[in-house]
């Protein structure tokens, strides 16, 4: 199986079993990081409920791009207004490569979110391994903020 780049916005829906066996349905919009699809982003947080960040661990160099775009969006009126969760799955965790979860989090500066939940899971999408724990925790931050 071979990796590619999103190259546009896709559609999905999934289901999140949660705990006490009760379904919470997401809707998640795949928005590219690709340069110019970034300007897409801001159109769907208003009215969102929650955030997953997806960042390649295996990519050091372009880490200082994520850790911009995360400023920028952190800064948005509709993110900065809200105690959204914020979810970011340390992706390629396989990777020799890869960096820590740890040190992703140093990079990005995630120590200085103060004003949102967050938390960081190292995942392979390719396996699953790492994404029903992010998940779990997601649907739990979402839960308490709508209650």
């Amino acid at each position: 199986m071979t990796e590619s780049p999103t190259l546009c916005q896709q559609w999905a829906s999934m289901w999140s079993d949660f705990k006490a066996n009760q379904n919470l349905a997401f809707t998640a919009f795949d928005m590219s990081g690709h340069g110019r699809y970034r300007d897409l982003w801001e159109h769907y947080y208003k009215n969102c409920h929650g955030i997953i960040f997806v960042i390649d661990s295996s990519d050091r160099l372009r880490l200082v791009v994520v850790k911009e775009e995360l400023d920028l969006m952190l800064q948005h009126p509709d993110i900065c207004q809200k105690k959204l969760p914020i979810l970011f799955f340390a992706n390629k965790m396989d990777c020799k490569e890869a960096l820590s979860s740890v040190k992703i989090a140093a990079a990005l500066g995630l120590d200085k979110i103060m004003d949102k939940p967050w938390h960081i899971s190292a995942s392979n999408a390719l396996s699953g391994e790492g994404l029903q724990e992010g998940v779990e925790w997601l649907t739990q931050q979402i839960r308490e903020m709508l209650s």
